[in-house]
């Protein structure tokens, strides 16, 4: 019912900065919570950042002071800013959202991910 669409992957520098972003679609009534994870070869995907619908945000111990998650709610988008990227970041990075549908019905939606390959 709700499908999220990752962009902004790719290669970058060690030290460098990427943004990527999740646009949300389908019969979406809210949408209360948005987070990233990621999952490197070999790894768990596991828990990157989180934001609420009341703009609380919280970070993994690893990226706290790099990373930054906001949210456009009108267009129903999440963001990752990454900066200063080290190589042990390389990974895809997934969005999540949950929220209720149009049909008053709970969603949890994923993207299918974006490739971050960072090169020391």
């Amino acid at each position: 019912q709700v499908q999220l669409v990752e962009s902004g992957g790719g290669l970058v520098q060690a030290g460098g900065s990427l943004r990527l972003s999740c646009a949300a679609s389908g019969s979406i009534f809210r949408i209360n919570a948005m987070g990233w994870y990621r999952q490197a070869p070999g790894n768990q995907r596991s828990w990157v950042a989180t934001i609420t619908s009341g703009g609380s945000t919280d970070y993994a111990d690893s990226v706290k002071g790099r990373f930054t998650i906001s949210r456009d709610n009108s267009k129903n988008t999440v963001y990752l800013q990454m900066n200063g990227l080290k190589p042990e970041d390389a990974a895809v990075y997934y969005c999540n959202m949950r929220g209720m549908t149009t049909a008053t019905t709970d969603f949890r939606s994923w993207g299918q991910g974006t490739q971050v390959t960072v090169s020391s």
